[in-house]
């Protein structure tokens, strides 16, 4: 029934014709006080306050040449939901936002436009910009280059004009997130744009209102309200490739969660998916992504190659594009030529080398990738002499050193040497080992030619360095000290690697060579908010943690009731741990006291040897069936306390004790 209730709720939520009187009015702050022109500037030939409206007025005698508009120069709000009343009588106006000052009182940018006619009301036009956007009664979507496409429609044309108020009030509300655009007048949604052309869509600006040029008219606002929204999450896809090299080298899964962790510390709100062996199976996981990361074997079994198609689609429209180690090499050609496209470069047989060497990093460009890094030498496969657009064009080198020849020793060969890579060397030409580029359409891109050493990720500016070119593709803020990540510890590094460790593994070698402490990582992927921002589910669904560890040990099943609280069996008592709990193991009742989704209060029901190693529960009233071979139980709560009051054998011989493959869980049919 519950679940029916909120179905019910989210129905007439969204059948509703008034939204402003769902949502409420929570976080709203008034910026006209509905007496002055208190932080608004404009023309005063033109603009006032009557009958506590701002109002702008044309005449015959008293024209405007060319648009002009009254500006609130209280704040430039970046995400926010705005929510006003209009009149118009004649002509044309808008709300701008989001917009820059071109002029004196002349703005261009985001307009919601609205007009006395109704024609173009609820239209989003780009003043001075791009033209309009997205015509009222649509979904858009635009992509890198500018290209509109129709996604879907909002609400017919018929019940947008049948709800404007002629010569009368109406309500507006305009919502702007991110990229993501909403207008909505008097309850209908008239426009929900998405906008991805970067180079051309702002993410703050000026609020302003307008006075159209022409024919005489009158336009009022009057209760103008705002209310920020937190910015729009990023999302960022780290595809990790198959194993391949063998422990402590091209550990991409283990490298990946490295780098994951680290984000979801310093960014919170930043959504995380890593991909284990490969691109996802399911295109939709990269839906809405800002960032993909590939740290994979490259060559012609490039992860990507099976995928150019969607990626170079998702780079047009901005994502940003990471290419880590082995990842940055692909083969000459189509495949070569989307990499110039996506990242500036690549590597490229019988051009690039890829030896081990000591690269000393001194020197750093001021660009938001080099931020917080310092001075530092470390020893990896460090690719070089990269295939770069001709005189690289949008890209900034961002580790750069001079190899010694000895990194040339071998014979040449597609990936050892060649003349034009010795040529370079002999000449003393300055390599570049990361490198940063911004595209046309702007979008970004990274390569990192490390990455061969697993341990290397414990050195805290080579990490960082990557930490800092993840989320600056993905468009998001790197502060000025860089994006911060706590120390490493061996057993961190040690986690989610793909092969076992040889038996005579150094692991004090590469503990004093990073000076590393022992101990769990504070970023342990095992941790249950690790975990939780780790899952992947649809988008209309959201996870909470409900219970985790150290509250809970070990549970082994579970039941709900018809009170919505949860039984589990919590299992100490296994195998070679019998005994660690002298009092035997338990079964609990989880409860959430104060529906927020968390559980606060837990029962023990019942605690005892004979339920050490329950495998299976089942509640039905106030009756408790436990299966713990080679018993099932049945305990019965006679007085509704939550405490077992009686118990009884229901089945014996159903299994051996402390076994797996004994009885677990029950179904009825």
């Amino acid at each position: 029934m519950k679940k029916l209730v909120i179905l019910m709720f989210v129905a007439m939520w969204c059948g509703t014709a008034n939204i402003s009187a769902i949502l409420g009015d929570d976080g709203f702050q008034s910026i006209f006080d509905g007496k002055t022109l208190a932080n608004w500037d404009g023309n005063p030939k033109f603009w006032s306050v009557t009958d506590g409206a701002i109002t702008g007025k044309t005449s015959k005698e008293n024209p405007t040449d060319g648009n002009t508009f009254i500006i609130y120069r209280g704040a430039q709000p970046s995400n926010f939901e705005l929510r006003l009343q209009f009149r118009i009588v004649g002509g044309n106006s808008g709300v701008q936002y989001r917009s820059k000052e071109v002029n004196k009182w002349v703005v261009g940018g985001y307009q919601a436009d609205f007009d006395g006619a109704g024609g173009w009301t609820g239209t989003l036009y780009e003043e001075r910009g791009r033209g309009v956007l997205a015509k009222r009664g649509n979904k858009i979507v635009i992509d890198g280059a500018g290209k509109k496409t129709r996604v879907g429609a909002t609400t017919s044309e018929e019940n947008i004009l049948a709800a404007i108020n002629k010569e009368d009030w109406n309500d507006y509300t305009i919502i702007a997130n991110g990229n993501h655009l909403v207008q909505i007048v008097n309850g209908n949604v008239t426009i929900d744009v998405t906008d991805n052309q970067v180079s051309k869509a702002a993410t703050q600006g000026l609020l302003a209102l307008q006075l159209h040029a022409g024919p005489p008219m009158t336009v009022q606002f009057k209760n103008i309200r705002i209310r920020n929204l937190p910015a729009k999450q990023k999302k960022i896809a780290l595809i990790a490739g198959n194993r391949s090299h063998g422990y402590g080298s091209h550990e991409h899964f283990a490298g990946c969660m490295i780098l994951a962790d680290a984000i979801r510390t310093a960014k919170p709100d930043y959504a995380i998916d890593v991909f284990r062996n490969g691109w996802p199976k399911n295109a939709a996981a990269l839906a809405g992504v800002d960032c993909i990361v590939m740290y994979a074997d490259g060559g012609g079994r490039h992860p990507v190659v099976p995928h150019l198609t969607a990626v170079d689609e998702l780079a047009k429209n901005g994502v940003g594009i990471v290419c880590i180690h082995y990842g940055v090499e692909v083969e000459k050609g189509d495949v070569g030529d989307r990499f110039l496209d996506w990242i500036g470069g690549y590597f490229e047989a019988n051009w690039s080398v890829n030896p081990h060497w000591t690269a000393t990093f001194s020197q750093f460009p001021e660009h938001p990738i080099s931020r917080g890094v310092k001075p530092f030498s470390i020893n990896d496969e460090w690719y070089y002499h990269m295939r770069f657009r001709k005189d690289l064009k949008g890209v900034t080198p961002i580790l750069s050193a001079l190899p010694p020849k000895e990194t040339l020793s071998r014979p040449d060969g597609a990936h050892s040497g060649n003349p034009h890579v010795r040529a370079a060397i002999a000449a003393g030409e300055i390599q570049h080992m990361a490198w940063a580029s911004e595209n046309q359409n702007g979008g970004r891109g990274f390569g990192f030619t490390g990455g061969h050493y697993h341990w290397n990720w414990a050195d805290d500016n080579f990490r960082k360095v990557m930490l800092n070119a993840i989320v600056w593709a993905a468009h998001g803020d790197v502060p000025q000290d860089g994006v911060g990540s706590k120390r490493l510890t061996l057993d961190a590094l040690k986690e989610n690697q793909d092969y076992e460790a040889p038996e005579k593994f150094d692991f004090e070698k590469v503990r004093a060579q990073f000076k590393l402490a022992g101990g769990v990582s504070t970023m342990d992927p095992r941790s249950p908010a690790s975990a939780i921002a780790s899952m992947q589910v649809p988008q209309d669904i959201s996870i909470k943690l409900a219970a985790s560890e150290p509250e809970l040990k070990s549970l082994t099943n579970l039941d709900i009731d018809h009170r919505g609280r949860v039984w589990v069996c919590e299992v100490v008592n296994y195998r070679k741990n019998q005994g660690k709990r002298p009092a035997g193991d338990r079964i609990l009742v989880l409860e959430d006291t104060n529906h927020d989704g968390v559980m606060d209060k837990q029962t023990v029901f019942y605690q005892g040897h004979d339920v050490d190693s329950a495998m299976g529960i089942c509640v039905l009233g106030n009756r408790v069936i436990v299966s713990c071979s080679p018993n099932v139980l049945v305990f019965t709560d006679e007085d509704g306390d939550d405490k077992a009051d009686k118990k009884e054998v229901l089945f014996t011989k159903t299994g051996q004790p402390q076994h797996d493959h004994s009885a677990h869980s029950f179904i009825f049919g």
